[in-house]
C-alpha cells in the first residue's frame, strides 16, 4: 500500500471513530436531558407506608364533649360510606343520616345505676353469691338535629372519629399541620363500666355539634376543657 493511500485511509478510520463519539455523546446528552425534565414534570413518589397526608373529604368540621366537660375539636367522620343509624321513636323504624345533613346530637341519660357482681359458688352450679364489688351501667338515649331543624330521638349505638385541630393548615400535601391519629368514641345504647368503678368515672359523650361554627365554638371550648385521654384507652 503507498503511503498516500494508507494516509488517507487511516484518516478516513479516524473520522469514522470520532464521528461514533460524537453520536454518543448526543445520545447521553439526550438522555440526561429526558430524565432531568420528567422528574422535574412528575409529583415525588409516594410512600406507600408512610403515614397518610390527606383529610377525610367526607370529615365534617365540629366538636365532641364528654360528660366531664372535656372537649376536643377538630374534622369529624365515620368509617367511609357509613351513615348513622338511629331508631325513630315516633315513625317506628330505623333512620339512616349522612354526617353532613347533621347539626347536632345529643345524648340523655335514662337510667344509671351500680350493678353487683356475681359468681357462681364453687360447689353449686346453679347458685350465685355477690362478691361485694359493683361496677357503673347506664342507658343512654340520643336526640338528633338535622340541618334543617327537625329532630329524631331514639337509641342509638356508634363509632364516632375526631380527627383533633391542632392548627396551621390542612393535612394535605403542602399544608404545615402535623399528623395527629384521629381518636375514637363510641356513642352507646347501654354501657357498663369495669369492676371498681364508679359511675363518674364511667365517662361517655354528651354532645357532638357539627359545622363550621361549631368548630369555632369547640376550639374555645377545648382551649379552657382539652381532652386527655384515659389511660386505659
Amino acid at each position: 500500500m503507498s503511503p498516500a493511500v494508507s494516509k488517507v485511509f487511516l484518516s478516513s478510520g479516524a473520522a469514522r471513530t470520532l464521528r461514533r463519539s460524537l453520536l454518543s455523546a448526543v445520545a447521553l446528552a439526550a438522555t440526561m436531558w429526558g430524565a432531568s425534565g420528567q422528574a422535574a414534570e412528575e409529583p415525588p413518589a409516594l410512600n406507600p407506608f408512610g403515614p397518610a397526608v390527606q383529610t377525610r373529604e367526607d370529615a365534617v368540621p365540629g366538636y365532641i364533649e364528654l360528660s366531664n366537660g372535656q372537649v376536643v375539636a377538630g374534622k369529624i367522620f365515620m368509617t367511609r360510606d357509613k351513615r348513622v343509624k338511629v331508631y325513630d321513636a315516633e315513625l317506628k323504624r330505623q333512620r339512616e343520616i349522612p354526617l353532613n345533613r347533621i347539626q347536632e346530637i345529643e345524648c340523655t341519660v335514662l337510667k344509671e345505676w351500680m350493678e353487683k357482681e356475681w359468681r357462681f359458688r364453687e360447689l353449686a352450679k346453679d347458685e350465685k353469691e355477690y362478691t361485694g364489688r359493683s361496677y357503673p351501667a347506664r342507658e343512654y338515649s340520643h336526640t338528633v338535629t338535622l340541618s334543617d331543624g327537625r329532630k329524631i330521638e331514639g337509641p342509638l349505638a356508634e363509632v364516632i372519629y375526631v380527627e383533633p385541630d391542632t392548627g396551621g393548615d390542612s393535612r394535605s400535601a403542602g399544608g404545615n399541620r402535623p399528623y395527629t391519629e384521629p381518636l375514637r368514641f363510641l356513642l352507646h345504647k347501654r354501657e357498663k363500666g369495669d369492676v371498681g368503678e364508679d359511675l363518674k368515672s364511667l365517662v361517655y359523650v354528651r354532645r357532638i355539634k357539627l359545622g363550621e361554627e361549631a368548630l369555632a365554638e369547640g376550639k374555645k371550648m377545648a382551649a379552657a376543657r382539652p381532652y386527655v385521654p384515659s389511660p386505659k384507652k
